[in-house]
């Protein structure tokens, strides 16, 4: 049985919002450029947005991420095991927390704070000021591009520019 694959028969609900807002490019290329500036490694910035993907129910981002973590030469099992982090072997404290943020962050809960004292300050012994800034924005962009993602749909596999059908 072969695996199924993207082909031009795809199609996304929306054509390109650049179309309409020109400037969103500006935006999303603002964003990445202050994410750059090495407090949080690129890796880790990759396994939160996308864990981000899976929480949201977002192929397109799931897709995407996955594709710019093989291409930084994140490993199979890494890649496989996001979805079960707290039980994966693979990786670091730092990761795991910023992991669990971008979960509090995305996942409703109705008994208290979605990132509680105790998960600021466990993340604070991994990542400075700075650092911490970084992954919220990080999880801030990603929280911008969602609604794109889940409306939008634009085309999963198909490179930024080519990713709307119309």
């Amino acid at each position: 049985m072969s695996t199924p694959t993207i082909t031009d028969e795809v199609q996304s609900r929306l054509p390109d919002p650049a179309q309409f807002f020109p400037e969103v490019g500006e935006i999303a290329g603002a964003m990445n450029k202050a994410l750059q500036h090495g407090t949080v490694p690129q890796r880790t910035i990759n396994l939160v947005q996308f864990r981000g993907g899976q929480l949201v129910g977002s192929t397109y981002h799931t897709v995407r991420q996955a594709d710019l973590l093989r291409k930084a030469g994140e490993t199979e099992e890494r890649i496989t095991a996001v979805a079960t982090w707290r039980d994966a072997p693979y990786f670091t404290d730092a990761e795991r927390v910023a992991l669990e943020l971008v979960e509090a962050v995305l996942t409703p809960n109705p008994f208290g704070e979605r990132v509680p004292d105790e998960l600021h300050a466990r993340a604070a012994v991994h990542y400075e000021d700075k650092a911490l800034w970084t992954l919220t924005l990080v999880i801030a962009q990603l929280c911008f591009f969602i609604p794109v993602a889940l409306i939008g749909k634009p085309i999963p596999g198909k490179p930024v520019g080519q990713n709307y059908s119309r």
